[in-house]
């Protein structure tokens, strides 16, 4: 019987050794199994991170100077924005003048005039020759088409080829009677034509 005991004493301190080895040796895989996929999931997101989470890696100061970008940025953009708002929006490129105005400040010329040589006609043939390019780039563009203004697209057309590039005082006044009179004759055509500027 003694012997028996001894034995089994020997054998239960045996399973006892081992099972504590074998919990320690358990216990220690855990732990590095534990570490090693907290290192991966630090490093490369882990086997089952989300590839659109963002990584852990980044340090807490990392972290708040990029919320303090994303702030900054946000109020970057909502500033922009109020200022887009209490600007009135101009227009890419400015719209033409339509017919109907520019034949208005054409016949405010009307029943105006000059004397050539006498020193007044530098401001008069000047802007009547102004009204007159005005008049004829809002007829080109005008929605109707150039198709409605033949007349006076043809009378300016031949006055502009008259006059050419200069636009100098003298030259003007040497030019007086066919600039006045593509004035008159338009202004005449218009008067007949209401239609096609109102």
């Amino acid at each position: 019987m003694p012997v028996r005991t001894t034995a089994r004493s020997g054998i239960r301190r045996a399973t006892n050794t081992t099972a504590t080895g074998l919990r320690a040796t358990a216990v220690a895989i855990l732990a590095a199994a534990a570490l090693v996929s907290c290192t991966q999931g630090r490093t490369d997101g882990g086997l089952r991170a989300d590839p659109s989470a963002p990584s852990a890696t980044a340090s807490p100061s990392a972290d708040q100077a990029e919320n303090a970008d994303s702030v900054e940025n946000a109020d970057q953009a909502e500033q922009a924005a109020a200022e887009a708002a209490d600007e009135p929006t101009a227009p890419a490129k400015p719209a033409n003048e339509s017919v109907r105005d520019a034949f208005a400040t054409l016949q405010a010329t009307l029943g105006k005039t000059c004397t050539p040589g006498a020193g007044d006609c530098a401001y008069f043939l000047g802007r009547v020759t102004q009204e007159l390019t005005e008049l004829d780039e809002a007829m080109r563009a005008d929605p109707k088409g150039p198709g409605h203004f033949k007349q006076p697209l043809a009378d300016m057309k031949a006055l502009f080829d008259t006059l050419g590039e200069d636009r100098s005082t003298p030259h003007l006044e040497k030019h007086f009677s066919e600039i006045v009179s593509t004035r008159d004759g338009i202004n005449t055509w218009m008067q007949d034509h209401p239609d096609n500027y109102r």
